[in-house]
């Protein structure tokens, strides 16, 4: 299935709003990896810098934008189509590994 992924890049002018596409199995929903890598596709090079809010960060200090931020995804099902989704920041947020507890 088809998934566009909506996200601005903040520039030091402003945000720039763009898409991305992905392709996904039916139900699902992109992670940290399928993220990045359509980043990375894009000529965006980044790490993810905030599990919550979806940003992104650039991986070199020269680059042109601060950040990425995700802003939802569409997968062409009205029931599916998301802004700010919560449930995709829920399960990016499983995804990852989480921090280790205190010794």
């Amino acid at each position: 299935m088809e998934c566009i992924v909506h996200f601005e890049v903040v520039h030091p002018e402003g945000p720039k709003p763009l898409r991305g596409l992905l392709f996904l199995d039916e139900g699902a929903t992109p992670g940290e990896a399928e993220l990045i890598g359509m980043f990375k596709d894009m000529k965006f090079e980044v790490r993810l810098e905030d599990r919550e809010k979806l940003i992104f960060k650039p991986v070199n200090a020269g680059a042109n934008y601060s950040e990425i931020r995700i802003t939802g995804y569409d997968t062409g099902n009205t029931q599916d189509q998301h802004k700010e989704d919560h449930d995709l920041k829920s399960i990016v947020g499983n995804l990852m590994p989480q921090k280790p507890t205190g010794l």
